[in-house]
């Protein structure tokens, strides 16, 4: 199974986020606006915690496991989405168009608890999440660079904004990825609460 853990995210927050999707497609050039990424479509949108590929059945229960022990002395928090813009920073061309977040102790302690529980538990992430710094962000489209260079420099649209949108996070999520020749379908194979917000 190939696995991730994720906040999910609130159905009409999903909607905003498709809205402000269809707006950033609209500013690229006609000819280029369905080619120059991939979309993520609606009820894909989350923010990816920790992703930990492919992880055999039998290791599944130790994983259940290291992820309720990770999670169970975080709060639930508020989540603040603060900006869309090109990520990752200073990268051209882009990889990805994303909605970042504040920056958040709580968000930071549960990905280290999380980091730290499942190594515990001898399961490993993929080599790409070792020693990396979290930075919260939730992926809109992935860019195709190819394509993406053949818009001229002046009709690549520059698309930061700055937003204040507020999720409650209760929970974390342990998801499945199904590749389908239609694209990823992300499936929520169980939830993990956190302490109740104040």
């Amino acid at each position: 199974m190939r696995l991730f853990l994720a906040i999910s995210l609130p159905q009409d927050i999903k909607e905003r986020l498709a809205d402000l999707q269809q707006e950033i497609k609209n500013s690229f050039p006609m000819e280029a606006a369905d080619a120059v990424a991939k979309w993520v479509e609606r009820e894909n949108l989350h923010l990816t915690l920790l992703f930990l590929g492919e992880v055999g059945e039998r290791d599944a229960a130790f994983l259940a496991k290291a992820v309720s022990a990770a999670a169970e002395d975080i709060p639930a928090f508020v989540l603040q989405l603060t900006k869309i813009c090109y990520g990752p920073a200073k990268k051209i061309p882009p990889q990805l168009i994303w909605f970042e977040t504040e920056e958040s102790k709580v968000l930071e302690k549960l990905v280290v608890n999380l980091q730290e529980k499942i190594s515990e538990a001898g399961i490993r992430c993929e080599d790409r999440e070792v020693g990396r710094k979290f930075v919260g962000h939730i992926t809109l489209a992935r860019v195709k660079e190819w394509i993406w260079k053949r818009i001229e420099p002046e009709e690549q649209p520059e698309i930061e904004k700055e937003f204040d949108i507020k999720v409650e996070v209760c929970s974390i999520e342990l998801m499945e990825s199904r590749l389908k020749r239609s694209g990823p379908e992300y499936i929520i194979l169980q939830s993990f609460p956190l302490l109740g917000l104040d």
